[in-house]
């Protein structure tokens, strides 16, 4: 997995660039193994890395988020996230995971990631920065 300051450094490539402070690259963010959405407060940011891609997701509202990254999500854009899958084919309703690919809905489409590597949680402090 990249250190922190390259998937920020990526999503900043992707004009995303301010919305994360200087100060949350360093001891403020945990990264994590896995998190039911139904846990975090809303404007919580996760920034999850797949296999493939690095992924900005803030929560809304328990599974409705505003998603960014990968090919589908250049810009910001409001999803379901329904949760997490396997190679089995049972989903896990409302959770992220280290191992699974994360399952959206977004305008009438289902986008499943590549398996996540990685979730790093930024407190709502940090991410609400502008």
């Amino acid at each position: 997995m990249r250190s922190r300051a390259a998937q920020h450094e990526e999503l900043g490539g992707r004009a995303v660039r301010s919305t994360i402070m200087r100060e949350c690259l360093e001891d403020d963010i945990g990264s994590i193994e896995g998190v039911h959405l139904s846990q975090l407060v809303p404007s919580t940011t996760l920034l999850v890395q797949t296999m493939n891609s690095l992924y900005r997701v803030v929560i809304v509202d328990a599974t409705e988020v505003n998603v960014q990254g990968g090919a589908f999500f250049r810009d910001p854009e409001p999803a379901s996230l329904d949760g997490y899958s396997t190679d089995q084919p049972s989903l896990k309703s409302g959770w992220i995971a280290v191992g699974g690919m994360m399952e959206f809905r977004s305008r009438g489409r289902r986008i499943v990631t590549s398996p996540v590597q990685g979730i790093v949680i930024e407190p709502p402090s940090c991410s609400s920065a502008h």
